[in-house]
């Protein structure tokens, strides 16, 4: 579990390096380099460790802890998840050597007809792999449990686990299915062409689903980890249980939102994604409405009363309030915009601006990350043995969080509805069209300063915990809550019926317009490979 994570936080505070310089870059407090290339490069290897092998990692670390403690059994399969982890990290090195060399500044969408180094997407393949190694270890485990407690409610933990694992089997199939059989044939020479529109729909199979299983331990902690943390009790298991299903049906068939300016998908299969993606804010709201249900009890336990003295009874002090609290404003601000991104007509005034940029930044590097180093605090005691008593740098470290993405994205939403593109590896700010928008990307470049010297605080935390005391640690809890589980129906223990319905729903949101690509002739374009001559 400390293999997983720390390697995670590595390549996590390298990207977030790689963020701030492109900041820096782009910004007029200095002058262009000279050599856009290196933009790219870091854009790609940043989405990359981002998207792929930072939140990956944490998932898995966080699962194989969660089977532990909240099944109270070991983790059957320890080799098998080891080769995972070197799975992984393999992939990860194999992919960062061309994108470093600058053979495959594709970014982490792939960006097809750019075809880069065949090195590339098989280090992708191999972190997928890697992780689908955890997807099943997470289910034998729970069939290991539930042989040895057939009449027991599956720990909300270990639900929630679950409901992360199989939505990432699944939606991380598309970007599969587009890496081997759209784009490494043509990365390998064996074609010179590639269909970009439906290497585009199967990207989209994976483009959005995947935000939903970076949120997964964010969300698992909310539910679990911040009522105890806080001397509070979960509203309401079943109001949980819910909630990762909802999650689990509807955040995989809405990933053509991204494609509303794509002309090779009608304008009909748009709309169902539109309506589809406008039900994932369901889950989002009962998540909502029970922690915050759940944060009253806590502060109403400790002596609040009236209709808003429990607010003030919270401890403030404790850094899991704080995190919980950052993260629910963010992912409000986050929430909203991508309301914007998810209307049809709206969308056509943000599309691939750095309106964009903001919003999935402010929900994932902001609502879901600092959830992140909650759960890390949370579970380093237990994982080390040490204390972790750095109160003071740690609350410091969640406030600069908070601030500096506050700071970063907020200015990425005005300059969006002015127009800037995002993606750009520079500006001339010389030009009177564009020079107002020239503060907004240097108030940006401060934001991001404020994240890196965040991160930096993050991993001097964990390493002091690694030299602190000895300590003796009680069992570690879930939240309990306020009333007893009971015996639960099927359709809340298990997971049959609602894998059945995701796959469903994908095949009826994804068959036609894949068939209608796939069997149309002429649709392919010449492949532009990248570091070579087209």
């Amino acid at each position: 579990m400390l293999s997983h994570f720390w390697v995670a936080f590595a390549a996590f505070f390298v990207a977030l390096v790689l963020g701030e310089w492109q900041m820096v870059i782009r910004s007029p407090l200095v002058d262009w380099i000279g050599n856009p290339e290196l933009y790219y490069r870091s854009v790609t290897a940043h989405g990359s460790a981002m998207g792929y092998v930072f939140p990956t990692l944490v998932a898995m670390g966080f699962g194989y802890a969660i089977v532990e403690l909240s099944l109270k059994q070991p983790l059957v399969g320890r080799r098998w998840a080891w080769t995972g982890f070197a799975l992984v990290v393999l992939g990860t090195v194999v992919a960062m050597a061309p994108v470093s060399a600058g053979l495959a500044t594709v970014l982490y969408t792939f960006y097809p007809p750019l075809i880069g180094h065949p090195a590339y997407y098989i280090g992708v393949v191999l972190v997928v792999v890697g992780s689908w190694i955890w997807v099943a270890l997470m289910s034998v485990n729970l069939r290991v449990w539930k042989k040895a407690h057939p009449f027991d409610a599956v720990p909300l933990p270990m639900f929630a686990n679950l409901a992360g694992a199989y939505l990432w089997a699944w939606t991380s199939v598309g970007a599969a299915v587009e890496i081997l059989f759209l784009i490494l044939p043509v990365a390998l020479g064996f074609k010179n062409t590639i269909d970009a529109g439906l290497a585009r729909v199967f990207f989209s199979w994976t483009l959005h689903a995947i935000v939903y299983f970076w949120l997964m331990p964010a969300y698992i902690a909310f539910y679990t980890l911040v009522p105890r943390a806080i001397g509070g009790r979960l509203y309401s298991d079943v109001m949980g249980r819910i909630s990762f299903i909802l999650f689990l049906v509807f955040s995989m068939p809405i990933g053509m939102h991204h494609l509303f300016q794509d002309p090779q998908v009608g304008s009909g299969m748009k709309f169902l994604h539109a309506v589809f993606t406008a039900m994932v804010s369901v889950p989002t709201l009962l998540t909502v409405f029970t922690i915050a249900a759940s944060v009253e009890i806590a502060g109403r336990l400790r002596g609040g009363t009236g209709a808003l003295g429990w607010v003030k009874a919270l401890p403030w002090r404790n850094p899991m309030m704080l995190a919980v609290a950052f993260s629910f404003i963010l992912l409000g601000f986050g929430g909203a915009g991508g309301l914007i991104n998810m209307s049809y007509q709206l969308d056509f005034a943000v599309h691939n601006t750095q309106w964009i940029t903001g919003h999935f930044h402010l929900i994932f590097a902001g609502a879901i990350v600092i959830m992140y180093f909650a759960v890390a605090y949370d579970l380093w005691p237990h994982l080390t043995g040490r204390a972790l008593v750095q109160d003071g740098m740690i609350k410091a470290q969640l406030w600069l969080w908070f601030v500096g993405m506050i700071i970063l994205t907020f200015p990425w939403h005005v300059v969006g509805v002015m127009g800037m593109p995002r993606r750009m590896a520079y500006f001339d700010y010389t030009n009177p069209e564009i020079a107002p928008q020239a503060v907004t990307v240097l108030i940006s470049s401060v934001g991001g300063l404020l994240l890196v010297i965040s991160g930096l605080l993050f991993l001097l935390v964990l390493l002091r915990g690694h030299r602190s005391r000895v300590i003796e640690l009680p069992e570690f809890r879930f939240s309990q809550p306020v009333h007893a589980t009971g015996r639960l129906p099927v359709a809340l223990n298990s997971y049959a019926l609602w894998l059945a319905l995701m796959i469903g729903l994908s095949i009826v949101n994804y068959g036609y317009p894949i068939a209608q690509l796939a069997s149309l002739k002429q649709t392919s374009v010449p492949a532009v490979p990248v570091g070579g001559k087209p």
